[in-house]
């Protein structure tokens, strides 16, 4: 799990890249659950809370800029 404090101190640049990350991951996990594959089913929920704060941070930075 990623905190926020953490997100915060990267730059948009970075963010943009942990977002597509973790939006990879996120589909890499729904194939393994589709196949019956997936283990950790917690796993997908962490994934997509990650990327709503992560998204949630890089919106705050970009009207915090503009």
């Amino acid at each position: 799990m990623t905190k926020a404090s953490d997100l915060r101190e990267k730059s948009a640049d970075d963010l943009k890249k942990d977002v597509l990350d973790l939006r990879k991951e996120k589909m890499n996990l729904r194939f393994q659950q589709a196949g019956l594959q997936l283990q950790k089913t917690s796993e997908l929920r962490r994934v997509r809370r990650d990327i709503a704060r992560a998204k949630t941070i890089l919106s705050e930075k970009q009207n915090a800029k503009g």
